[in-house]
């Protein structure tokens, strides 16, 4: 179980302890991009009391991208069977993991689970309309250009079955930002991994900033564009 975060000091310690009630047996591992608001400090001191909680922090490395990628090749390195994933904000709710790891449980032809906000069953809950219309453009564009077979392919709260990502293998993957996010789904779909959904409600962080930006929006489109040109 990884969370990659960046200034979540507001929100990491409740989040990380939320993640250990869902999935008692589970180890957490948060990757901090050197958050200068303490936040691998607070993740240390949690550690201390939990075996099951570790911290890395990166100090040459930044972006998402490159985050989640370290974490996955960490839970490849364990040799862990199931690799979980969602966003520092608290705007995925824990309770809600154990419902993706039984689905990925359930089938061993299932290499991803995606936790839908688009699945029948799946919601939003307060984000504004534009916020709303450019999750369904950049959804729509992947679905349709990238060719992807779920609803919901920018949500960053999902299941991985470890072995599918490691025959994907993280030094072929290129995308620093959130479209990384698609560009896991275009690789394990071309090995012809099979996915599944599973619907959740997303909720729009309470405390801090998010740091999904309209230049991160707009670059984040550009390579996804690249990545439906190599196809």
């Amino acid at each position: 179980m990884a969370v990659c975060t960046l200034n979540e000091a507001e929100n990491i310690v409740e989040l990380v302890q939320a993640i250990r009630g869902a999935l008692p047996d589970a180890d957490v591992l948060v990757v901090d991009d050197n958050s200068p608001d303490d936040t691998a400090r607070l993740v240390e001191q949690m550690a201390q009391q939990d075996r099951r909680i570790r911290v890395i922090v990166r100090r040459q490395e930044k972006g998402l991208g490159s985050a989640i990628r370290f974490a996955m090749q960490q839970a490849i390195d364990g040799d862990y069977s199931f690799f979980l994933n969602l966003d520092g904000d608290f705007s995925h709710d824990p309770a809600q993991l154990p419902r993706l790891l039984e689905r990925a449980m359930a089938s061993d032809e299932i290499d991803v689970v995606i936790g839908s906000r688009y699945a029948e069953g799946g919601s939003i809950v307060g984000w504004p309309l534009h916020r709303k219309l450019m999750s369904r453009m950049v959804n729509g564009f992947a679905t349709s250009c990238l060719r992807l077979p779920v609803r919901d392919c920018s949500g960053s709260m999902r299941c991985y079955r470890v072995a599918a990502l490691e025959r994907v293998g993280m030094q072929s993957m290129r995308v620093n930002g959130y479209a990384v996010l698609e560009e896991i789904l275009v690789k394990l779909v071309r090995q012809g991994s099979k996915m599944a959904e599973v619907p959740i409600t997303f909720t729009d962080r309470r405390r801090g900033e998010s740091k999904l930006t309209f230049r991160e929006a707009v670059r984040s489109s550009a390579q996804m564009l690249r990545l439906a040109l190599r196809r």
